[in-house]
Parts: structure tokens; C-alpha cells; sequence
């Protein structure tokens, strides 16, 4: 499906990227980012909500009051674009947000996170923009793996994709380009290191495996509880000390540095190494570590051939940390850094190639 427009000077792309305590919006003016704003929710607002999917209209309010405020031209308003959530499995691409996209996000089919809020803001503010249509892209849940990573040894459990597709993908572009290659000639692991961490093992153009960060596979993260001991795990669900709604919190939004240190920020937890925390030095190694060897096992995925290992995301800010990831994987291949991660500019990118017809819609 093609959504190409008649270019005009005027023409804007509205990017939303919802987090837990602020959304990001940004207007973009072809490529040129005209207007950035991080609209901070109180936390005794959000208190309120039940659920986090239940906060979409109240974020969305508050979008259309920054607009307001800002004399942004809402008839300008050409395309909205977000992250996309926990979907269904899908392919790599831009999809339109559609009646069914909205029921998923908002009845969690996957699992509840903030990511879902995308979409649903999206699909929503669109009924106050006269000329926009409103997409999500390469969502979390781009299903690439190959057969073989999908078995556990329960027959009735299988491993899913969710990991950060669109940043993960943007990178490795990025590094091809940068190296004057394709990214489908490419092997390459790469490790997103966000409130969230995921790494994922790009062969030839797919993500054929990845640890599922969402909710218990992997590294710990800021947020994130990673891998733990089955047994212990189990046994800790029928302990009576918490309700499945609290077990499945704890794990995968009150887990990682937030259950030691009571913060989801890694770059604090930085700073408290910097001054000489020993606790907080142990704790970060510790998570190093699980990524280092995260990285490990998808270098036997890829057979041992790996042209580059990506190291992108707010957490490659503390050089601290990247170090030590390095102590531990820079034989395997070379390492390329790239922190931070501005999906602001990734969406509208996106966004831009939709309202250029240079990529073509998906339909959920």
C-alpha cells in the first residue's frame, strides 16, 4: 500500500515516543526537525490509571495541548508516526494503525508496556488532524528468527521475538552505510542497551535470534529482571508473597538496577561508580557480564562468522560499562559504539519515506 503525497515545503510529520514518566513529540519539517518536546507526567497522574494502555488519552490530550501551545498548523499535519508495541508477530516495516492495531495494543494481547502506548496515542490524535494518517514502525515484536530459536524444552512454551527492532535495524543500516556495504551482505550482533537491554543476531538482512528482553530472557537491565533460575522462580510464584499481577511487574518493570538500587537509570548508577560505589560497581559489572555473554551466544548463532558487533542505546554513554563489555568480546569482532538511541528521527525517517512512496505500507 502506497501513501505517497505531492510534496510541499509544508508538509509536517508529527513523531510520538511514549515513556514511563514523559512522551517525546517531535515535528519534523521534511528532514529538519522544527519543534522537540518532552511533556513530563506527574507521577500522581499517573497513579491514577490501572493500567498503563488506560493513560492514552490523557498523553494524548496533553500532545494536542503542546500543538496548541505552539501554533502548530494541524491541517500541515501529514503523517503521525510511532513505535510500534506488543503486537502479534510481525515482518520489518511501517504499518497503518488500524482498528485492529488498537484493540491489540489496548487488550495487551502480548503483554502491558509503555511501547504499547505508541500506537494507541497515534491512532487517536489522527481524529483531530484533518489531512494525517497515522502508522507505527517496525514494532517490537519483527519476527525474523529462524525455527531452531523458537524450541525450549517445554512443548508448549516456544521462545518469542521482542526485542528493539526498529533501533536494532537502524544501527545496522547505519553501520553498512558507514562501511560503503549493504546490510543484507552483513552478519552482524547487535546490543541495545536501554531501560531494556536486547541483542540480536543480524544475518544477511534478519534478526534470525535475540534474547527476549520483554519479560525474562537475557541480561538484566534498569528495568528488566533477565534471566533467572527456573526452579527459584517458580517457587517464588507460589510463596504466597505476591500476586501473578506483582510477579509479573517485578520482572519486567521493577526488576534489574531498579530492584537494587531503586532507579531506572543506568547512567546514575554511572555516576555512583565514578564516586566510588563499590555495591553499584559490582551490580553494573554483573550486568556487563550478562551481556558479554549475551553477545556470545549469538556469536555461535552465527556460526562464528560475524562481520561486526553494534553497541548502541543510553547505557553505551558510560564508557565504564562499554569497557567492561569489551574486556570480554572485542576478540570475537570489531566493535563499533553508538550511544544513545534518537528514535525521534529514526520514526520520522520512516515517517518521510512513507510520504515519499520510497517504502510501502503494511497492513496488520
Amino acid at each position: 500500500m502506497n501513501y505517497k503525497i505531492d510534496y510541499s515545503a509544508e508538509n509536517l510529520i508529527l513523531v510520538i515516543n511514549p515513556r514511563i514518566p514523559f512522551t517525546k513529540i517531535g515535528i519534523y519539517n521534511n528532514k529538519n526537525l522544527v519543534f522537540l518536546k518532552k511533556i513530563i507526567h506527574p507521577e500522581e497522574d499517573l497513579r491514577k490509571f490501572s493500567k498503563i494502555e488506560d493513560q492514552a488519552n490523557y498523553r494524548k490530550d496533553a500532545i494536542i495541548k503542546e500543538l496548541k501551545d505552539n501554533d502548530i498548523d494541524f491541517e500541515k499535519i501529514r503523517l503521525v508516526i510511532s513505535r510500534g508495541g506488543l503486537l502479534k508477530p510481525v515482518k520489518s516495516g511501517v504499518y497503518l494503525i488500524t482498528d485492529k492495531v488498537k484493540q491489540d495494543l489496548a487488550n495487551s494481547i502480548q503483554g502491558t508496556d509503555v511501547v504499547n502506548l505508541g500506537g494507541l496515542i497515534s491512532g487517536s490524535i489522527v481524529d483531530e488532524l484533518p489531512n494525517a494518517n497515522a502508522f507505527v514502525a517496525d514494532p517490537v515484536v519483527v519476527d525474523e528468527y529462524n525455527d531452531l530459536a523458537k524450541v525450549t524444552g517445554l512443548p508448549e512454551l516456544k521462545r518469542k521475538s521482542i526485542f528493539h527492532a526498529l533501533n536494532q535495524k537502524y544501527i545496522a543500516h547505519h553501520y553498512a552505510k558507514s562501511i560503503h556495504k549493504e546490510y543484507e551482505d552483513l552478519n552482524l550482533i547487535v546490543a541495545h542497551l536501554g531501560s531494556g537491554i536486547t541483542i540480536g543476531a543480524h544475518q544477511k538482512g534478519c534478526v534470525i535470534d535475540s534474547n527476549m528482553g520483554y519479560d525474562g530472557d537475557g541480561p538484566f537491565s534498569p528495568m528488566r529482571a533477565g534471566s533467572l533460575p527456573t526452579g527459584d522462580l517458580i517457587r517464588l510464584c507460589f510463596s504466597g508473597k505476591y500476586t501473578k499481577e506483582e510477579l509479573l511487574k517485578k520482572v519486567s518493570m521493577e526488576g534489574g538496577l531498579h530492584a537494587h538500587f531503586g532507579t531506572f537509570s543506568g547512567l546514575e548508577i554511572n555516576k555512583r561508580v565514578e564516586e566510588g560505589d563499590k555495591e553499584a560497581a559490582f551490580i553494573f559489572e554483573a550486568m556487563a557480564y550478562q551481556v558479554s555473554k549475551t553477545i556470545g551466544s549469538m556469536y555461535a548463532v552465527l556460526g562464528g562468522k560475524v562481520d561486526a558487533i553494534l553497541i548502541t542505546g543510553s547505557i553505551a554513554h558510560s564508557s565504564w560499562f562499554v569497557r567492561k563489555i569489551l574486556e570480554r568480546v572485542e576478540d570475537i569482532a570489531p566493535v563499533s559504539v553508538y550511544p544513545g538511541s534518537d528514535d525521534i528521527q529514526t520514526l520520522a525517517l520512516k515517517g518521510l519515506a512513507v510520504l515519499h512512496g520510497d517504502e510501502d505500507v503494511r497492513v496488520y
